[in-house]
């Protein structure tokens, strides 16, 4: 009989964890224990050589972890923004109620680039732009907007936020100097429990994007980072003699906006763009004209229209027959109880489909165990016959007449010749 070989004897607590410290490093201690996030705080990046102003902008959005009331529905806004690497100054800067899109990056860049007020004195185009992978950012707006621009854009691979750490530096400062500090926030989910503490009114979107700009001015102005050698953002900006390149208003105006790509006529009831139509004073005598649509993306309320040859901006049209903020609420509420009814209906799918069936300890039939009484089975299928429209139709009701002798139709479809008495 052969001998059964001795397994090794399991080590104690205390030998493992000399072990562990032993054989990985901190940082995969670290990795191990709270994420990949706090393993790559414990790693070494090489410092980049230093450049000057407008050498490389960087630019994202940030969710405040709060709601704010945008016209009476509950939202969380985002922060678009471009930030100098250079001088850490923020030069650009959009608030979104809900999520950005690529309006919001439009209408951030445009507020970076111009140097004018309300905007400034940071600015002017910069020479490199990094980015994220977002749809919104490689859309082909943006990217056109930025090559018009001469921007070398360089999209960063997925999850590497160390590879644009000033701007990933300003939202974790935002959240902490700023959002910390507003009622409503919410850093991390909470269980869902019930607490009897007062709790503040949730800021208009106003507010906050006012709380919001005097926040960028104190950062700009007034915050010292330790890699500006106690200067402020902006005195770094100020100090700096690199030339700039700006770009006059109305050609950044045009460049930041959608072109719908063919020219289109003004009739007498004004330009029709996607099945509406858009109207001006501005076209009195100017019917039978062609022209260019352009206009920022999703705020299809008005057009901005163009000369199709030298693109020079010809004015503003605006959506005909608007929809009155009445008719706008009216609306909201009925598709809002549409959805209820549609989430009802879909729960009540879910139940049937999720079938259950009496145990049984003797060979039987499978039984069911939906309890439903015959008068309620009959009225939702009478109620559903109702909103069906394929058992609502009646094709034959009205039956087609056969096709005229000239028609060529196959012979199946032909009439057939009347018999002569």
């Amino acid at each position: 009989m052969s001998a059964v070989p001795l397994l090794d004897p399991v080590p104690s607590l205390p030998t493992l964890l000399r072990a562990v410290r032993r054989d990985l490093t901190p940082g995969e201690r670290a990795g191990l224990r709270a994420g990949p996030e706090a393993a790559r705080a414990l790693d070494v990046f090489a410092r980049r050589p230093p450049t000057w102003r407008n050498h490389t902008w960087e630019a994202d959005h940030v969710q405040a972890p709060l709601p704010v009331d945008a016209d009476g529905t509950p939202v969380r806004p985002h922060i678009t923004w471009f930030i100098d690497t250079t001088t850490k100054v923020v030069t650009g800067v959009a608030v979104t109620p809900g999520h950005p899109t690529r309006a919001s990056i439009l209408t951030a860049l445009r507020a970076a680039v111009l140097r004018h007020d309300p905007y400034g004195p940071a600015g002017g185009i910069p020479e490199n732009l990094r980015i994220d992978r977002g749809k919104d950012f490689l859309s082909t707006t943006v990217t056109t907007a930025l090559g018009t621009l001469g921007v070398t854009t360089r999209a960063l691979p997925p999850y590497s936020p160390h590879l644009k750490g000033t701007v990933e530096n300003l939202n974790g400062a935002v959240d902490r100097m700023l959002f910390a500090a507003l009622p409503g926030y919410t850093p991390t989910p909470q269980p869902r429990r019930r607490d009897r503490r007062p709790t503040q009114p949730p800021l208009t979107f106003r507010d906050f994007t006012t709380e919001v700009l005097r926040w960028v001015t104190w950062w700009n102005t007034e915050h010292r980072p330790q890699a500006l050698a106690g200067r402020t953002p902006l005195e770094a900006w100020n100090a700096d003699p690199t030339p700039l390149t700006d770009i006059p208003a109305d050609q950044l105006w045009s460049l930041t906006l959608e072109d719908d790509g063919r020219p289109r006529p003004i009739t007498s009831h004004g330009v029709r763009f996607r099945k509406r139509d858009y109207v001006a004073a501005w076209m009195t005598g100017h019917l039978g004209r062609t022209v260019r649509v352009r206009h920022m993306p999703h705020h299809l309320h008005e057009i901005e229209l163009c000369d199709p040859t030298t693109g020079r901006h010809l004015g503003t049209a605006y959506l005909a027959n608007a929809a009155t903020d009445e008719q706008l609420d009216a609306l909201r509420r009925a598709r809002a109880a549409r959805a209820r009814r549609l989430r009802a209906d879909t729960k009540a799918a879910e139940k049937l489909r999720r079938e259950r069936f009496a145990p049984t300890t003797t060979p039987d039939d499978a039984r069911r165990l939906q309890a439903l009484t015959a008068l309620d089975a009959d009225r939702e299928l009478d109620h559903a016959d109702h909103v069906d429209l394929a058992t609502l139709a009646l094709p034959d009701l009205i039956p087609p007449t056969p096709p005229p002798a000239h028609w060529a139709t196959p012979t199946t479809h032909k009439a057939e010749p009347e018999e002569q008495p």
